[in-house]
């Protein structure tokens, strides 16, 4: 006996020209079955289909879906964000004030506050002892004659290769111990290889402790406009 083999598509044709109802979205289980006419001459082919519905609690959600998705895109950022905050507060520098200035409280070798007051009671008439400044840097707090703070701090960063200087009291200059520069008691270059002089920033009292702000005006030891700025 012949066998016949019918394409899905056939079979799809099949069955809704018969029902009506077919559709490509149910499943069709098709049935193949074989007549005989008397005396075995003909043979009819009789295709009887059965349609099958996916049931709805399988059928995909997209809201559900989409939710989902968020979920996974909170559950990814939280975290994420969380390392970031203080990586990007590490490089916000501390002490500042909230002047229009941008000013930096400036602090001591172990890192107070430093009170104009209580700074004055241990440091004389042209002492220049170092503190912490502008974005960190060594910087020069200078007592004057008359024993009260000047209205400039000096860098202490050379300009020749970055080389902290520090202050000589009995030349009274500011000597590099790299390549042997030399500045005056004001931070003025006298003496190469460094190029230019010392930068300078403002020493103002506010609320009692001393703030640094960046100098922005021309440079009163040479008449120039501040290289720093």
């Amino acid at each position: 006996m012949a066998s016949s083999t019918l394409s899905p598509a056939t079979h799809s044709q099949l069955c809704s020209s018969k029902s009506g109802i077919f559709a490509p979205a149910n499943a069709a289980l098709v049935k193949p079955a074989r007549t005989h006419v008397a005396g075995g001459r003909d043979r009819v082919m009789k295709v009887s289909c059965q349609a099958t519905s996916i049931p709805a609690d399988r059928v995909p959600d997209m809201g559900k879906r989409e939710l989902m998705n968020l979920l996974l895109l909170g559950a990814i950022s939280l975290p994420t964000a969380g390392m970031l905050v203080p990586y990007a507060s590490f490089f916000v520098p501390t002490g500042r004030t909230g002047g229009a200035g941008g000013g930096t409280v400036a602090k001591d070798a172990v890192g107070n506050d430093v009170i104009a007051e209580e700074w004055l009671k241990t440091h004389g008439p042209g002492d220049r002892t170092l503190t912490q400044g502008l974005k960190g840097d060594p910087t020069y707090l200078v007592v004057e004659k008359d024993r009260t703070l000047a209205t400039y701090g000096i860098n202490a960063v050379c300009t020749h290769l970055g080389c902290v200087v520090p202050f000589n009291a009995a030349e009274n200059k500011f000597i590099c111990p790299c390549h042997g520069s030399q500045y005056n008691d004001q931070g003025r270059v006298v003496r190469g290889p460094a190029p230019l002089s010392l930068a300078l920033a403002h020493a103002d009292v506010d609320d009692g402790k001393v703030v640094f702000v960046p100098w922005v005006e021309t440079d009163f030891r040479t008449g120039d406009a501040p290289w720093w700025s």
